[in-house]
């Protein structure tokens, strides 16, 4: 009987892919793919260190995964593990510790761990020194076959003083555009109905490649491959949003009506604190330019609240800014200190509970800002790419999916299984920030 092997993936949309990723290396070396729930003999746990809750939570699971199978080969990688891999080889039952940068031979390391019985973590984490090239995974395997993520860039030379990614990730590294193009083809042709541009920092893709094609010549040329019903942008920070890529995503019909743009704060002081290169007027600038380029769009966005300094006026500047932006989604966070960054040394550290009330304040103002928004589509009709089947009843099953511009839409629909199809649903009833209606046409 084949090793089982349990993956379990904290932090980012890059982590998913990867760990998917990862489970398809295993599995084409002939391991079984368990849940991490069940009894495994190899546990992967896929790490983030963006707070010190995504530390927490790793080590939580690495805990649960000793205690589930003690005899039980623990393997620890991604981003903390980059940047703690002595914390991490401390931790009781972890074997194994692999960087960022060793993920392509995770497989490998595995295998060596399991012939050599060590009596030791094994430490296979690499710095980023010399030129360090994109690093090639196998097209994941996805249980969806209605979206899949596509990987295109790696890493991050913005350094913003709060953040460890950097340090984690590396420098940025863009991939081949070939490369790009034929995974994307591939998952088209699999069935995959819509493909998500990712990485650590997307917007930068091809600023380390001069001569090659960048993010808006990128979109423009996955767009054009036969059969992809959309193409969405993860984040792309606002430096990023250039003209070219607006004319693009106008163009283009199949190119989503959404932008993550995050902002971080509203407040010009905290935002040069941080390490931003823009201030609110430059921001708001960008926001109405969107909005001109592509009606309709869904703008969402990331605010940090609790940065070292941030008096109660910096956050009601911020407040007040993000209410004037009508972001149609926020991700709100506390500033955690990371150790190396320049923000954990900065004075006036912001108390627990100060951030703690200032977030609920700024999620409570997120949660209104999206109902508004999905109110404003009360009576139109959408088109909405199904992603699943809810509910089976009597009257027929209850199907959820998403608009391009990022509206969760149910609604019910009786004979064929429209999971995978585009189809258009007249909008009846808001329900906080979702909608329901009912299917007027199947665009198959």
């Amino acid at each position: 009987m084949p090793a089982k092997v349990a993956l379990a993936t904290l932090g980012c949309k890059v982590n998913q892919y990867e760990s998917s990723a990862l489970a398809t290396m295993f599995k084409e070396r002939g391991y079984q793919v368990v849940d991490f729930d069940e009894v495994a003999d190899i546990y992967i746990i896929n790490t983030c260190t963006v707070t010190h809750l995504g530390d927490k939570k790793s080590r939580q699971l690495i805990r649960r995964a000793a205690r589930r199978n003690p005899r039980a080969l623990i393997v620890v990688t991604g981003c903390y593990a980059q940047v703690s891999p002595q914390e991490v080889s401390s931790i009781p039952g972890v074997d194994l510790v692999v960087g960022t940068a060793d993920k392509h031979r995770l497989v490998e390391l595995v295998e060596a761990c399991l012939r050599e019985k060590r009596k030791e973590p094994l430490v296979a984490v690499s710095d980023f020194s010399g030129e360090p090239a994109f690093q090639e995974l196998p097209v994941p395997a996805l249980p969806s076959r209605v979206r899949a993520f596509l990987k295109i860039q790696e890493g991050c030379n913005n350094y913003c003083a709060y953040c460890i990614i950097p340090y984690a990730r590396g420098p940025l590294r863009s991939r081949d555009a070939e490369k790009v193009l034929a995974e994307a083809q591939k998952l088209v042709a699999e069935g995959y109905r819509e493909i998500v541009l990712t990485g650590i920092h997307t917007g930068a893709y091809g600023q380390d490649r001069p001569g090659g094609p960048d993010l808006a010549e990128l979109v423009e040329r996955v767009s054009r491959i036969p059969g992809l019903l959309r193409l969405r942008l993860s984040s792309v920070e606002p430096l990023d949003v250039s003209e070219k890529l607006l004319a693009v995503m106008s163009s283009r019909p199949n190119v989503c009506r959404h932008l993550h743009i995050p902002l971080q704060s509203g407040d010009d002081e905290i935002l040069a604190r941080m390490r931003r290169r823009y201030d609110t007027a430059w921001f708001r600038r960008l926001v109405a330019r969107v909005r001109e380029t592509l009606p309709g769009v869904a703008i969402t966005t990331d605010v940090m609240v609790g940065f070292p300094g941030e008096t109660e006026e910096h956050f009601r500047h911020t407040y007040n800014f993000v209410r004037e932006m009508r972001f149609s989604r926020l991700h709100v966070f506390k500033f955690s200190p990371r150790p190396g960054t320049p923000a954990a040394a900065f004075p006036a550290q912001v108390g627990a509970a100060v951030k703690e009330e200032r977030s609920r304040r700024m999620i409570a103002l997120g949660e209104e800002l999206a109902r508004a928004f999905a109110a404003g589509h009360l009576g139109m009709a959408l088109t909405v790419l199904v992603e699943e089947k809810v509910a089976k009843g009597s009257n027929g099953d209850l199907y959820t999916g998403l608009t391009d511009n990022y509206l969760r839409v149910t609604f019910p629909a009786d004979g064929e299984d429209l999971v995978g199809h585009l189809v258009v649903v007249k909008i009846k009833e808001v329900a906080g920030a979702e909608l329901k209606g009912i299917m007027e046409e199947d665009l198959g």
